[in-house]
């Protein structure tokens, strides 16, 4: 397993797209800058949506438990369960994941890496200890709004700028952390690039852009900042209402 993280984990001109399946009620949606009560909801059959990204070439599925990050527990168990069963490439998997047993429980399922977000804000010594005991399949979640990062499902302000999380999460042994500017998340705005770079670079963490990716532009933009950090982008609202051809991304992705 080490050697394939290894090898999907970026660099040399191997930026991922992770397109996000997010989950809440059984059912893939999307939210507007992380509101819940502004969301669409795209599918009632989440597996489905995963088949149709890795047929179209996805190397790595980013799904999140909406409903678990609200109630910080696992709830869309049924649904993950279905995506990993209907997929042959790896998925990460974020949303309630706030104790060790939560982390070897999702390990355990078939998720390839967990993502802690909440937790990384109010429980560092969890992620220094999950780093200890599982290596680079802990990875964290660094959302924020103006700068300052939220916690428990986004409706709660850790107190903590973005980049000083980074640095403790990077003093803690993390490599890789996913960037969310929440006031784009969902509104096909465009990523916050700058801010991604700036955390990149500062922490010295590898980067997952995330939040508001509205265009090919914005995977190129990502491309051409791989040399400070970022090695990918999730993409979500864009794929599922097709303004990014996820086919296309993929292909600049890969340097084509």
């Amino acid at each position: 397993i080490k050697e394939f993280c290894v090898r999907i984990s970026g660099g040399g001109g191997n930026m991922i797209i992770f397109p996000a399946i997010d989950l809440r009620g059984g059912k893939c949606v999307r939210l507007f800058k992380g509101d819940f009560s502004r969301e669409t909801i795209f599918s009632d059959n989440p597996s489905a949506v995963a088949v149709k990204w890795e047929e179209l070439g996805a190397k790595y599925l980013h799904v999140v438990d909406l409903d678990g990050a609200l109630r910080g527990k696992s709830i869309n168990r049924a649904a993950i369960r279905s995506i990993l069963s209907a997929v042959h490439i790896p998925v990460e998997l974020g949303g309630g994941i706030r104790s060790l047993d939560d982390i070897e429980a999702a390990l355990t399922l078939g998720i390839q890496r967990v993502i802690l977000g909440s937790s990384a804000v109010e429980n560092p010594d969890l992620v220094k200890t999950a780093w200890e005991k599982f290596g680079e399949r802990v990875i964290v979640a660094i959302d924020a709004r103006d700068g300052i990062v939220a916690t428990q499902g986004w409706e709660s302000s850790g107190g903590i700028s973005a980049v000083e999380l980074a640095e403790q999460m990077a003093a803690c042994g993390i490599k890789t952390a996913i960037y969310t500017d929440i006031a784009r998340d969902g509104t096909l705005q465009g990523i916050n690039l700058e801010a991604t770079i700036e955390l990149a670079k500062e922490s010295g963490l590898k980067v997952i852009a995330s939040g508001g990716v509205s265009s090919l532009d914005d995977i190129r933009q990502v491309k051409e900042h791989e040399a400070d950090g970022l090695e990918g982008v999730i993409v979500g609202q864009a794929i599922y209402t097709g303004r990014i051809d996820l086919s296309r991304a993929l292909a600049i992705a890969a340097g084509e």
